[in-house]
């Protein structure tokens, strides 16, 4: 009985030992053959996210952040394009550059806010999440954060917007252009929420820069500018769905 007991406890820990070896000799090919970790993945990707973001943010915050890049430049609300045609023809270019200049003024003015958003967001992240974006289309990441962090960009941003729009001046130009339309013989007066506006904006032209970014870090090894994201994006390349 004892011998049975002895033996069974030597079984025992030679099981554990060998787990113990199997899982040491997995970490070793894992690193010779360049399989990143799930440890490796989270931290990767996340810290690929949060270079891409910040670096988005704080582009568009600059001086002409929104105004100087023709992808995410904010123009007239649909319904006064015609208004900017009509005054233009009257010789009133001053009057609508003013208009347009100061929403992308309001818009870079808001733009920096987005980082902790951003930031929130991926730590919210599961390892699935992480997963999925890591292999997934190239637009996964973009995709995640339109999903998770719209809302919270959206009231976060129309505050400062609303504020900035009487700051650089676009409450005065926008009056002064449906002003001006306005008292245009037979013409339908227009009325817009241009806070609303230039916020659905400015969001819009941010997931257009985080999307560049996404798409920079899959495809430029260049941007690959650590060894664990050269890493983890390598093992991306080779897996990806």
């Amino acid at each position: 009985m004892k011998k049975l007991i002895l033996i069974s406890i030597l079984s025992t820990t030679l099981l554990f030992s060998s787990c113990d070896t199997l899982n040491q000799y997995a970490g070793v090919i894992n690193q010779a053959t360049g399989i990143p970790t799930n440890t490796e993945i989270n931290l990767g990707l996340k810290q690929a996210l949060e270079f891409g973001t910040n670096y988005s943010a704080e582009r568009l915050s600059a001086k002409d952040g929104y105004l100087g890049n023709l992808a995410v430049k904010i123009l007239m609300p649909p319904e006064a394009q015609k208004v900017e045609k009509t005054l233009r023809s009257l010789g009133l270019n001053s009057l609508c550059d003013n208009v347009i200049t100061s929403l992308n003024r309001a818009a870079e003015d808001a733009a920096i806010q987005a980082k902790p958003i951003f930031v929130n967001a991926i730590k919210q992240m599961s390892f699935q999440d992480v997963s999925n974006i890591l292999l997934g289309q190239q637009d996964a990441a973009t995709m995640y954060f339109k999903r998770t962090t719209s809302i919270a960009l959206a009231d976060k941003f129309r505050p400062s917007i609303n504020t900035s729009l009487s700051k650089v001046g676009a409450t005065k130009y926008w009056g002064d252009l449906t002003s001006t339309y306005n008292k245009i013989p037979l013409v339908k007066p227009i009325n817009t929420d241009l806070a609303g506006y230039v916020t659905d904006r400015a969001i819009d032209g941010l997931f257009i820069e985080v999307a560049q970014e996404e798409l920079k870090i899959r495809q430029n090894l260049v941007a690959r500018s650590t060894s664990l994201l050269q890493k983890v994006f390598g093992y991306a390349d080779r897996n990806r769905q």
